[in-house]
């Protein structure tokens, strides 16, 4: 049974979602005037402790958030970093040494069960804990001893779009602060996200070549794989389109025989290092004929079969705030062509009881 979100029974299908990704630039906006305060507290806190390894907690759409944390604590803050298996505290009762830990859960709604067991677990074992949520107050919230309000707003899609992208902001300038940054490379995001959101007929007409389609592959490297993961997540939970996301070094490792003259493959594949560790993945790709959309680099874009330009000169760690927008718009396009209500899809909920 679907469960529809309050409200959305007023609504035109796909209303709800549409308006929530078009909310984006004033959120971003909203965490750079609001929210930076209460992240360089944080931060101050996380330095004063010094933790010798970070662990990171999510699931969902967070747990691709979470992965884009661990781009950045590992690169800018040289910390090993690692994502926990929840499952080994909350069913195998396993209590490992957390002394000198910082442990980040990250979460929409801040109430899931094994979410909110874990935080405890690892309070007690004796980590500093960190929540991210969107619920201040939230049981994660509560269980923690520090936590961050990502300010993005109540969201009522039951795809998460204007909160992955606060989650994304608020970690990114958490982790800049903790190195001693201000945050510079984050100021121009809202005006680019607007700029970006406003190409929608660009997106709508890309969505056409997924009308069809039984599959989607959908890749990057570096601090893009996070937004690969979250772009096929958000295809297959409001199309039901199964979409692969994989890194592109482990598509060369056997994925890649999948991939045929009429495979569509979507790459991310902005400048920077990622961008250029992907291009051997990208001369493959294009080697075996496959139907080729780059979001990305003017660079990259000219060598595929399509593609979407994102702008130039943004730096390659707050990229996938940028990242992901078109892709957002692009599950809503293809599943609006199929027919389909991606405010409501079937068998989910907004906060998800795992244990």
């Amino acid at each position: 049974m679907t469960t529809v979100p309050t409200g959305a029974a007023d609504q035109s299908p796909g209303e709800i979602m549409a308006r929530e990704i078009a909310e984006q630039p004033a959120v971003l906006q909203r965490v750079l005037d609001e929210g930076l305060p209460a992240i360089r507290e944080v931060a101050a806190e996380i330095t004063r402790r010094r933790p010798r390894f970070v662990l990171l907690t999510a699931r969902g759409t967070s747990d691709n958030a979470a992965y884009y944390a661990k781009y950045l604590i590992e690169v800018l803050l040289g910390l090993p970093t690692g994502l926990t298996s929840m499952s080994t505290a909350t069913a195998y009762g396993a209590r490992p040494d957390l002394t000198d830990v910082l442990s980040i859960t990250v979460s929409q709604s801040g109430g899931s069960p094994d979410l909110v067991a874990y935080t405890e677990t690892a309070k007690a074992a004796g980590a500093l804990t960190l929540a991210v949520t969107n619920v201040a107050g939230s049981p994660v919230n509560r269980a923690s001893e520090l936590s961050l309000d990502v300010l993005a707003g109540p969201e009522k899609a039951l795809p998460a779009t204007k909160t992955y992208t606060a989650e994304l902001l608020t970690l990114y300038l958490l982790i800049d602060a903790v190195r001693g940054g201000d945050g510079t490379a984050t100021k121009a995001l809202p005006e680019q996200a607007a700029a970006i959101l406003d190409r929608h007929d660009e997106v709508a007409n890309l969505a056409e070549r997924y009308r069809f389609a039984s599959r989607l592959v959908i890749t990057s490297r570096g601090y893009g794989y996070p937004t690969a993961r979250e772009a096929a997540l958000k295809v297959m939970e409001t199309s039901y389109l199964p979409a692969h996301a994989f890194s592109g070094a482990d598509l060369l490792h056997g994925p890649l025989a999948m991939v045929d003259n009429v495979s569509p493959v979507i790459a991310i594949a902005s400048e920077g290092a990622g961008g250029k560790a992907l291009e051997p993945v990208l001369d493959r790709l294009r080697e075996r004929g496959a139907d080729l959309v780059v979001v990305g680099s003017q660079a990259h874009v000219e060598g595929a079969s399509a593609g979407f330009v994102l702008p130039s000169g943004v730096a390659e760690e707050v990229a996938p705030v940028l990242e992901i927008l078109p892709l957002q718009r692009l599950a809503y396009e293809v599943t609006m062509a199929r027919g389909l209500n991606p405010d409501a899809p079937r068998a989910l909920a907004k906060v998800t009881e795992t244990k």
